[in-house]
């Protein structure tokens, strides 16, 4: 999200990836931390594989960011936005208006959770709503998947800050207000979430994710 709204400040691409990525950390870890009790696996596959999948993944992403440029990405990061929004609307709205087993299983979820965490070391952008859709269609409850998704963007940035906080294109004001209230509202969040209403929580998530493809679609046109 913060990608987006970096994007339609002004920042450029590159700049707003590196930026968002060191500001939101902070914040993720926290949140993380704060609602540890609620993260979650998918069914055969425990958190901790989640965690280690995500972290092999934002490596390998890091690795090709020093060796290709994002602006491919870049061009993609609006349709991303978009795609993860109409999945997780078909995964909240209309999946689960119908019988049966998840439609991901526990192996194709880690499989696109791992493909996930190579584009969150590399870039980034849209990563939350990617694996919110993920985790849901594979059966995880939306506030499980809220807090799991936090700790796991953790594991798939680590390498990509690390390398990151070296960088020119770091914009180090917005960094650090992103930051503060990244810091704020990711505890708050985490324990307000278990006393939100799921569907309202559900309808809150389609709706900016619509609003932030638009505003990206407007920026880069």
């Amino acid at each position: 999200m913060t990608l987006g709204m970096l994007v339609i400040a002004g920042l450029d691409p590159r700049a707003a990836n590196i930026t968002s990525t060191i500001a939101l950390f902070p914040g993720q870890a926290a949140s993380g931390y704060a609602g540890r009790q609620m993260v979650a696996g998918i069914g055969s596959l425990s958190f901790k594989a989640l965690f280690n999948i995500s972290l092999a993944g934002g490596i390998v992403g890091a690795v090709l960011l020093l060796a290709t440029p994002s602006t491919f990405f870049a061009r993609l990061v609006p349709w991303l936005v978009l795609f993860a929004t109409a999945v997780f609307f078909w995964g909240s709205f209309v999946r689960r208006d119908t019988a049966g087993p998840p439609a991901l299983s526990a192996r194709a979820a880690g499989a696109a959770q791992f493909l996930i965490a190579i584009y969150g070391g590399y870039f980034g952008g849209g990563i939350g709503f990617l694996m919110m859709a993920v985790f849901t269609i594979a059966g995880m409850a939306v506030r499980n998947a809220a807090i799991t998704k936090n700790v796991l963007a953790v594991a798939m940035n680590a390498s990509a800050v690390a390398i990151f906080l070296f960088s020119h294109d770091v914009y180090w004001i917005h960094a650090a207000v992103l930051g503060g209230g990244g810091i704020i509202g990711g505890v708050a969040g985490a324990l307000l979430l278990p006393h939100v209403n799921e569907r309202w929580l559900r309808i809150g998530v389609v709706v900016l994710g619509v609003a932030l493809t638009i505003g990206l679609l407007i920026r880069s046109s």
